[in-house]
């Protein structure tokens, strides 16, 4: 992968979500024209879609290339913690994990973000201060999505005052599901501006979203709506990432890009956990999206137990004997 030619790459950083642009104000312009547009993208072969992630997983990296794969995973990773038991002192170490993941080594690249409650946000900002970590909250009533848009904005503007760079929000799939997409395009596209500078990654919850097909439609309505990023799960259902579902994904952002000229992001979430899992991943990004994509600005893991595992892998690596789980700070 990093013998690409980067020529050929389109030139422009993150899209920045600004909406839907010129091209598709037809098919926003009301529920009949959303609903006419969703329904006319073309249906996804689902055996198909299986092959092909299959194939695509069993590809290998040449031996050096897998070091830089280590160090772009790496610096993709959203470093998360969302658990009830969460606290001022875990989340300061996460944070301190995120901007040296391992001490012994200062080459090892920096996570993209560190992922928290709204609740928890400031205590992010204060721990990272200017290291170039990102601070990423999950809003909108999440997991669910079970509340009011009234609540939901106010979740966000929660997050955003206290300094996140970052937005998570949940879809109503509820609504989804029922045919209600003016309504899911409404909400994302007023979180969207109630992110401010934000960036906002628009989450499908994809293992209740059942069919592929269904997949595809959500991706399309969140980029439509002004998501930076789709993302995959919240980690809370499963199933949540799969690679089959991260090709769909993967395939509306680069339609997307070829029909507007703007890059936005995908994020797999939940049980991506080894660095072969994540090997996987970046070779499924290239090979669909492109290699433009191989970029934390556009590609992001979250992950709780991931980076461990990459610690380890990239210490394999250097020393050519494995590192156990004592090696490394353990989450």
């Amino acid at each position: 992968m990093p013998e690409t030619d980067t020529a050929a790459q389109p030139s422009t950083p993150a899209a920045g979500g600004t909406g839907s642009p010129p091209a598709f104000a037809d098919a926003v312009r009301d529920e009949t024209s959303l609903r006419r547009f969703l329904h006319g993208l073309p249906g996804v072969d689902a055996v198909g879609l299986e092959q092909r992630a299959a194939g695509l997983a069993t590809r290998s990296i040449k031996k050096d290339s897998k070091l830089w794969a280590i160090d772009t995973a790496i610096s993709m990773v959203d470093l998360t913690t969302l658990e009830g038991a969460d606290t001022e002192g875990k989340v300061r170490t996460l944070c301190a994990k995120g901007r040296r993941p391992d001490p012994e080594h200062p080459d090892v690249p920096r996570v993209a973000a560190i992922c928290v409650y709204p609740d928890m946000v400031a205590t992010a900002v204060a721990a990272l201060g200017d290291s170039g970590v990102g601070v990423a909250s999950v809003a909108t009533a999440f997991p669910s999505g079970r509340s009011s848009l009234r609540v939901k904005l106010a979740d966000t503007a929660y997050a955003v005052e206290a300094g996140a760079t970052e937005i998570d929000m949940v879809i109503d799939r509820g609504a989804f599901l029922s045919g209600r997409y003016g309504q899911v395009f409404d909400e994302i596209r007023q979180v969207k501006a109630a992110c401010g500078t934000a960036h906002l990654k628009v989450i499908l919850e994809t293992g209740e979203l059942a069919t592929p097909d269904n997949v595809r439609r959500a991706s399309w309505l969140g980029l439509l709506a002004g998501g930076d990023f789709i993302k995959t799960s919240t980690g809370k259902v499963s199933p949540a990432a799969t690679l089959p579902v991260t090709h769909v994904m993967l395939q509306a952002v680069h339609d997307w890009h070829a029909a507007t000229g703007e890059l936005r992001g995908v994020k797999p979430a939940g049980g991506i956990r080894t660095t072969k899992d994540a090997i996987r991943y970046l070779v499924a990004v290239h090979e669909v999206a492109g290699p433009a994509w191989l970029d934390p600005h556009l590609f992001r893991f979250g992950a709780s137990s991931l980076l461990n595992d990459l610690l380890m892998q990239r210490r394999t690596q250097l020393q050519g004997h494995y590192s156990g789980p004592d090696y490394v700070t353990v989450d």
